[in-house]
């Protein structure tokens, strides 16, 4: 008997995507577009804390249905004879079947399952419909699934601006840029590294919030100081004498 559908890939096409996360139903774009392979579930940004070690795929959306790149598609099984459309300069394939009512075939390449029209030399409109294919005469997916023990997110992945900093990375709790929602390290007690922890907290919340301030230029500024710079205006304009 051969090999059915892999988890991961049951998986890619019953979870839901594009919806609101029960876990941070709270948090702005928390709408599901990534599918964990090896949790074989849909997240939202957000639930990367907890799967940053795991093969990741992102979805999109192409005339409202799900699409995943080819190039990360490629790397866990075969998708050649599978029609590609471009979407920001990237090659997506439709994940499920996209049936299309004809009463008439003319000349030209139709999908094997649904038969919708397509290009030469392409004869599946989908990765759903080569998998029904390949299990129908093949009956053995085997030979086309292929081994990948590392896939993450494309570099174009848009991460949430309120998202932690540490949450996206693997840097350690010593890290010069420290996240304003995670408790200071207290490992010194001098006042200097106290300032120090504010400072870049300060850094790191003006960056999020737009107003970033280089840390060169943070010194210890007086509040009287302060008052009289903001306080300070423009002199009266003079305008040129008229001929």
């Amino acid at each position: 008997m051969g090999i059915q559908k892999p988890a991961w890939l049951e998986a890619l096409y019953t979870q839901k995507f594009f919806v609101s996360c029960s876990i941070h139903d709270t948090a702005k774009k928390n709408e599901k577009n990534i599918l964990c392979l090896d949790c074989c579930t849909s997240i939202c940004p957000h639930c990367l804390h907890f799967h940053k070690f795991h093969r990741l795929v992102q979805v999109r959306r192409y005339v409202y249905h799900d699409v995943v790149r080819l190039e990360d598609l490629e790397k866990l099984i075969d998708c050649s004879n599978v029609q590609a459309y471009t979407i920001n300069s990237a090659k997506v394939v439709f994940i499920k079947k996209r049936p299309q009512n004809r009463q008439f075939k003319g000349s030209g390449n139709y999908c094997t399952s649904c038969d919708r029209s397509l290009q030469e030399p392409y004869i599946h409109c989908s990765l759903g419909c080569k998998v029904d294919f390949l299990l129908k005469h093949k009956k053995d997916l085997s030979p086309f699934l292929r081994k990948c023990h590392s896939l993450q997110l494309s570099p174009d992945f848009l991460v949430p601006p309120d998202l932690g900093e540490d949450e996206m990375t693997n840097e350690t709790p010593h890290s010069t840029i420290v996240d304003s929602d995670e408790p200071m390290s207290s490992s010194s007690s001098s006042s200097g590294s106290e300032n120090m922890s504010m400072m870049c907290t300060e850094i790191v919340r003006k960056k999020r919030s737009g107003l970033y301030v280089c840390g060169r230029t943070v010194s210890k500024v007086s509040e009287e100081d302060m008052a009289t710079s903001m306080s300070r205006r423009k002199g009266i304009p003079h305008r040129s004498p008229l001929c």
